[in-house]
């Protein structure tokens, strides 16, 4: 649990923050604009948060967060039960509405622009283009649907069904794991189960992804590329597609052509920093279009599709294809991932 004493502490230390008691409210503002502020009663937080990005935060954890009341739900705001947050959480909500609310140059001066340097957003035009080049390919969503309709609701390691699914869909996209013979032990599915009851995986919208999510999500990332099997591990492709596959709106994918091109690497490190930029370029899109995660993709000329997997498919249109990547046969997919 935190205190308004700890919100306090924090918004004064960043800069061009000043504290004001409003009608018996403590709000913490730039300039004229409020970035926090604390309920008469100090048990609810109220904080700056991109606004097409708040059903899906509320819908991820509704024990923590929950929309404004109706007057306020045109602004950019959320609400957050103070008994619910830890420090670390208090502390990224806080930073991530100062960094709404001041000039881009002002938050990189302070914070050391945790996210500088990540390549820039591929823009509308482009992300369309590459959908229709990626969606002419032969047989491209198959296995991909099939997945989805053998693990309905949604793709849950503990049992052996979904297990035994992902590693065909794997399979499908080139990984070329071997299957167990009868009788023969499973060491993916043996090591999928264990590593699924090590690791609690967020849900977030891929958009509304929190650095700490976003930690979370490397940590297990690395763990599972490093599954043994048998001589050999599961890899960085294998891991990266399978954390897509369980959380398809959360999670931007990768191949060896693009981890190396983009990041110069395939380790947990390296993979945090593939979902910095999908954040970042899932916001930009958003901004850009106007619309919800849904309506964009539909308009892209992918509809059904989460936005992490559009993006994914833009990346290999213009790093793995276009760099002349050994492809299976075209009935499986365009390449291997």
């Amino acid at each position: 649990m935190v205190t308004v004493d700890d919100v306090r502490s924090l918004a004064l230390a960043l800069p061009r923050t000043e504290e004001h008691l409003i009608r018996d409210r403590v709000k913490f503002r730039i300039g004229r604009i409020v970035y926090l502020a604390l309920s008469r009663d100090e048990t609810e937080l109220g904080f700056a948060f991109p606004k097409e990005e708040r059903a899906a935060l509320v819908a991820s954890e509704p024990e923590k967060f929950s929309l404004p009341g109706a007057g306020d739900m045109r602004y950019h705001w959320v609400h957050a039960r103070m008994a619910a947050l830890d420090a670390g959480e208090l502390e990224e909500l806080v930073t991530d509405a100062w960094r709404m609310c001041v000039p881009a140059k002002v938050a990189r001066a302070h914070l050391g622009d945790p996210d500088g340097g990540l390549p820039p957003a591929p823009g509308l035009d482009r992300l369309r283009a590459a959908a229709e080049v990626f969606a002419a390919f032969p047989g491209v969503d198959r296995s991909w649907l099939a997945l989805v309709a053998d693990t309905a609701p949604g793709l849950d390691l503990s049992g052996a069904g979904h297990r035994t699914a992902l590693h065909r869909w794997l399979n499908a996209w080139g990984c070329r794991i071997r299957y167990p013979r009868e009788g023969e032990p499973d060491p993916l599915g043996t090591g999928l189960g264990a590593w699924w009851d090590r690791h609690t995986l967020p849900g977030t919208p891929l958009a509304a992804l929190t650095d700490r999510d976003i930690a979370r999500l490397a940590a297990a990332y690395g763990d599972l590329a490093a599954l043994p099997l048998g001589r050999r591990t599961l890899g960085p492709t294998a891991a990266a597609k399978a954390l897509f596959a369980l959380r398809p709106r959360t999670v931007m994918p990768w191949d060896a052509a693009i981890a190396a091109r983009l990041h110069g690497g395939r380790d947990a490190q390296a993979f945090d920093r593939h979902l910095r930029t999908g954040r970042a370029w899932a916001r930009a899109a958003l901004a850009e279009s106007g619309l919800d995660e849904d309506a964009l993709t539909a308009e892209l000329g992918r509809p059904g599709l989460p936005l992490a997997k559009v993006l994914d498919e833009y990346l290999y249109v213009t790093l793995s294809h276009s760099s002349g990547t050994p492809t299976p046969a075209p009935a499986q997919a365009p390449a291997p991932r």
